[in-house]
């Protein structure tokens, strides 16, 4: 609108889908009208494609035995030597091991006897009794003749008889030695007593004890008895009554004395009845320790007894370490001369396979060779790595998978494994990226290729060692998208070599602890679930890598590889950098317990220890075997016995990994090609009840299919007529130019005052036209045209009757493509501006034929561009009278304002019919004040606004009256009458130079298009298709659907069954 109101003459509207089409229609037309229009109106349409669904999971299996290698006769003498060795070495374990477990019993049990310290504040000690024996015995001797004979106290008896017994006898006694020694100093004071006649007291004492008093001098001044001193009877009265004083008074002492001695005795019984428990409990304790101590020191003796046993056995086995360490010397020596000796015959062995396998290679062309087992298992390997399957038949066939900690040096095992140092390698930079399959196979060169690659690299040349080297990092690189840092996509290679294990490897990113700032977020569990896939195989072995120079508890792959494998059955443990290990251990049993599997809370079939590099990366792959043997013959934990001679070397290793490989693939790949089998039927009767009458064809048969069916579409093109051909192209030239045509030529033309400046005018305007736009539109309308035709052709295909819907994304992408490519000729250009000038200055009509065929064009593209202005004014001044009757339409107050503006201005063209197509201020005036009159105001701009659609309308309608009016001044114009006729034709001249010119160029691009740029076109859509073939992602993006997909997984299980059987097949006939 903006365009009609600025004074140019129509325009074209591009409309988005079928619904806005109909709907612009509508709006824009007439009902009789519409289908004159329908060309104005260019669909745009979208095309989608679906993406390939994701893949399940895989199938498990059982896990299967193993057995027991078995050695060559090489190793017979080693074998005789182990076993007496062996023998002699148990007995000498034997006694050391009883030895020490004696005197850790001793230990034990003395540690088990009861804490006797409880005793010491019990009891008195040893002085403390020494103290008081000496005091009674003392006092004994003291108390000894010094108590005269009496009666005791009758309690004392209570104490017992014999007791009581015992003391009278003893005090008789003392009583006697008193009396004898008064006589005696009787006998020496001069006979004051009497000759015979002695008192004679009795007593009794329970014991002797030192607390009594001596008192024998106060008895024996006492015991006297006296004699009358004159008469007989007054001496015997005298006597007596002296006597009996005497006895009253000692009566009284000796009471006295007595009750002193009851209570001390008293005392002392009290005191003696708790110092006697405590004794006897005393007594009881020291019998028990005396009894332990018995028992310890039998104990004891014996120990001693066994200890001078094993002093003279460690005697004797010092001896025998100093042989055994001799002999495991020649042992050693002897091993290395065979292993030589194995060495020497194996580099012959070599030569004669490569001697040989030249020979087949000569008489390749005359005979096929039959493919090796591992090259043929490895293609089914291959086949297996990308094969996705709804019914989970998952790959479970066996693979050596290496895994480890990053920088554990697993990639270099893998490369001495192999004998090359065929990958990337970086200081502390992590170099595996995705999984790299290297199936390890004999032949008589040293070389690598990919499976996808025919160049073969000389592995004994450093040059191409280092180019393969550099294509496994670009590949590795590559694989990575999307901000990654690993990838589950596989690298798979092939190495082949005199002598080389055949196996198949699978070496995968290094597990890490630490995500670093270049890595993605999630690459820790990316690498973890990479492992974790491959070694949940239940028949994959698992190489786990250790470092053995770090810490074992900074090892992360033995905890992941102790979950895959608990019980160890498919797993072998290898332990690299020994040599630094070594040095930096001071405990070599820490390696014995990592070789035996001992500290590590993980299990495996082997334990090995390796030694792969000096840290130089330079060195070549014999420089570090020599280095290897070297260092294992000088080590310490070999010659200690840390290790044996069958758990070290990388050669040892790959002898075991090969067997074990071997074994399992002999056990579980029967079981792989019955579940295929299955999985086969399976797929076959799914097929047969979807798509029962349908030839089964993969995605690689569509696109050939589709192929042929696109590349026959291009040659119907050739089918197109040449009147069909000049008919599209006139019609979408002037599809493309009547916009430009109105408003840039006729227009201005047409608001001259007369025919001679009309003609001049015109003249200038078709000259430009002609040098700058005009032949480069063309050309784009030749190149549309094309286009069109040929979709049309691919359209009417769409409506056969043995269309197939399968094809129609990818025929829709390629001609998308190729359209995208085609580029006209560019001096085809050149070409059209020379015929379309000599067509434009051709003023001249000569036939009444061509006359009325001016006319008519000129009318009809009158009454197009009539019919779009008066559209476009309905859009503006809103619906009629009759509308807003039958259909309740109402205009708006801004289409009031313009329909009262437009009367206004028509009522201006009917004052003025030959009005210039601009107003002046004056009329403009004059508008705005009589619609202010209605009671409409508007400015100056609105008025102008609504002047260019009013005016164009008027100015239509006069060029349609005057080409009616030329319809019949044809001989006017021949005769050069028409000024005196009062008709000017110039419009209808105009008009019909432009048809010439239309027809000319078309005809021109006619021939471009039949004659180059068909075949142009053809030989663009072959180069796209043929690209679209290598494209594996293309085809899968563009044919997709279930009928595909069933197809392409029929395809696979069928090759993978054909080679599964193969393969088993050549396996039963080696065995």
């Amino acid at each position: 609108m903006y365009k009609l109101m600025k004074g140019r003459f129509g325009y074209a509207v591009r409309v988005v889908g079928v619904s806005q089409s109909r709907w612009a229609r509508q709006k824009l037309c007439h009902q009789n009208e519409r289908d004159q229009v329908r060309t104005v109106f260019v669909p745009v349409l979208r095309h989608y494609s679906s993406l390939l669904p994701a893949r399940g999971n895989l199938l498990t299996l059982p896990g299967p035995n193993y057995g027991v290698p078995s050695r060559g006769i090489g190793m017979l003498i080693a074998r005789v030597l182990r076993g007496a060795l062996k023998i002699r070495y148990l007995v000498l374990g034997g006694s050391l091991a009883g030895g020490s477990a004696l005197a850790k019993t001793y230990e034990q049990w003395k540690e088990a006897l009861p804490d006797t310290k409880f005793l010491e504040s019990i009891m008195p000690s040893q002085e403390e009794l020494d103290a008081v024996r000496s005091t009674l015995i003392s006092y004994r001797d003291k108390i000894k003749n010094a108590v005269p004979e009496f009666t005791l106290d009758p309690k004392l008896k209570e104490l017992g008889e014999s007791r009581y017994d015992q003391l009278m006898l003893w005090f008789k006694e003392r009583l006697d030695d008193a009396i004898r020694a008064a006589e005696e100093e009787k006998a020496d004071s001069a006979g004051i007593f009497s000759d015979g006649e002695i008192l004679t007291l009795s007593g009794v004492a329970k014991f002797p004890t030192p607390l009594v008093k001596d008192f024998s001098s106060d008895l024996k001044q006492h015991a006297i008895s006296f004699s009358a001193m004159g008469s007989a009877a007054e001496r015997e009265r005298e006597k007596a009554e002296l006597l009996r004083l005497r006895l009253s008074q000692i009566e009284v002492e000796l009471q006295e004395k007595t009750e002193n001695l009851t209570k001390e005795l008293s005392n002392l019984t009290r005191e003696n009845a708790d110092l006697k428990q405590k004794i006897e409990a005393n007594a009881d304790v020291e019998k028990d320790l005396q009894q332990r101590k018995v028992l310890l020191e039998s104990e004891l003796a014996k120990l001693l007894k066994e200890n001078s046993d094993v002093q003279s056995t460690l005697v004797q086995q010092e001896t025998i370490s100093e042989k055994y360490e001799g002999l495991q010397e020649e042992l050693m020596q002897v091993q290395l001369k065979y292993q030589k000796e194995v060495e020497r015959l194996e580099k012959e062995n070599k030569e004669l396979r490569k001697s040989l396998m030249l020979k087949a290679g000569d008489t390749a062309a005359r005979k096929k060779i039959k493919k090796s087992l591992i090259d043929m298992y490895s293609e089914v390997l291959d086949e297996l790595c990308d094969y996705d399957s709804s019914y989970d038949t998952q790959d479970h066939l066996p693979r050596v998978v290496v895994v480890g900690d990053q920088s554990s040096g697993k990639t270099s095992v893998l490369e001495m494994v192999a004998q090359a140092r065929i990958f990337p390698r970086g200081a502390g930079e992590m170099m595996t990226r995705a999984p790299v399959m290297v199936t390890l196979s004999e032949g008589p060169y040293h070389i690598a290729s990919f499976k996808d690659s025919t160049r073969e690299f000389d592995l004994t040349k450093e040059s191409e060692l280092a180019e393969l080297r550099k294509e496994v990092e670009l590949r590795m690189r590559n694989s990575v998208r999307s901000g990654r840092t690993v990838s589950h996509e596989v690298i798979s290679m092939t190495v082949k070599g005199p002598g080389l294990q055949r196996m198949v490897l699978v070496d995968l990113p290094g597990i890490i602890s630490t995500v670093t700032t270049d890595m993605a977020t999630d690459t820790r569990e990316a690498i973890r679930s990479i492992s974790q896939q491959y070694m949940s195989n239940p028949n994959a072995i698992i190489l786990c890598i250790q470092d053995g120079s770090v810490d074992a508890e900074r090892s992360n792959v033995t905890d992941l590889v102790s979950q895959m494998d608990p019980q160890g059955k498919r797993t072998i443990f290898v332990l690299t950098k020994v040599d630094l290990a070594e040095e930096n251990l001071t405990n070599p049993d820490r390696i014995r317990k990592i070789l035996s599997g001992k500290l590590f809370p993980m299990r495996a079939l082997g334990y090995f220890a390796v030694v792969t590099g000096r840290g130089n990366k330079e060195d070549s792959i014999q420089a570090i075997k020599d280095y290897e043997e070297s260092f294992f013959r000088s080590s310490r934990i070999f010659k200690g016995g840390v290790i044996n001679s069958h758990q070290c070397t990388t050669r040892n290793l790959s002898f075991a990994v090969s067997e074990c490989f071997w074994k399992m693939v002999r056990d579980t790949v029967e079981q792989q090609a019955d579940a295929f089998k299955a999985t086969r039927f399976n797929l076959e009767t799914e097929w047969k009840n979807n798509f029962p009458r349908t030839r089964e064809l993969d995605r690689d048969e569509l696109f050939e299919k589709a192929r042929g069916d696109i590349l026959d579409e291009v040659v119907n093109l050739s089918q197109v007529s040449p009147k069909q051909w000049e008919e599209a192209l006139s019609k979408k030239l002037w599809d493309k130019m009547v916009t430009y045509i109105f408003e840039n030529i006729y227009l201005p033309a047409a608001q001259t005052d007369n025919s001679g400046t009309f003609n001049t005018t015109a003249d200038i305007k078709l000259k430009q036209w002609a040098d700058q736009m005009l032949p480069k539109k063309c050309v784009e309308v030749g190149w549309e045209t094309l286009e069109d035709e040929f979709r049309k052709f691919m359209e009417h295909a769409k409506n056969s009757k043995d269309h197939d819907t399968i094809f129609d994304n990818l025929k829709a992408c390629v001609v998308d493509e190729a359209m995208r490519r085609h580029v006209w000729e560019d001096k085809a250009a050149d070409v059209l501006r020379v015929i379309q000038l000599n067509a434009l200055e051709d003023r001249s009509v000569n036939e009444k034929q061509q006359w009325d065929a001016a006319c008519k064009f000129l009318e009809d593209s009158v009454k197009e561009k009539l019919q779009t202005t008066e559209g476009t004014l309905r859009e503006m001044v809103g619906p009629s009278t009759k509308e807003q009757w039958m259909y309740w339409y109402y205009p708006t107050e801004d289409q009031k304002k313009r329909s009262t503006v437009k009367n206004e201005l028509e009522k201006l063209l009917v004052s003025e019919y030959a009005h210039k197509n601009t107003l002046s201020y004056d009329e403009v005036t004059t508008v705005r004040k009589n619609a202010q009159g209605q009671g409409i105001d508007v400015d100056n701009e609105f008025v102008r606004e609504t002047w260019h659609p009013v005016y164009r309308r008027h100015f239509l309608r006069r060029a349609l009256s005057k080409a009616y009016d030329c319809r019949k001044s044809f001989y006017a114009y021949h005769q050069g009458l028409e000024g005196e006729l009062g008709v000017e034709c110039n419009d209808v001249v105009l008009f019909w130079r432009i048809q010439q010119m239309f027809k000319i160029t078309s005809n021109a691009l006619r021939q471009q298009v039949m004659n180059r740029e068909a075949r142009r076109l053809e030989k663009e859509i072959k180069e796209v298709l043929e690209e679209y073939g290598y494209d594996q992602d293309k085809k899968e993006k563009l044919l997709t659907g279930r009928r595909v997909m069933l197809a392409e997984e029929l395809k696979r299980v069928r090759q993978i069954q054909e080679k599964l059987e193969e393969f088993i097949h050549s396996l039963n006939a080696e065995k």
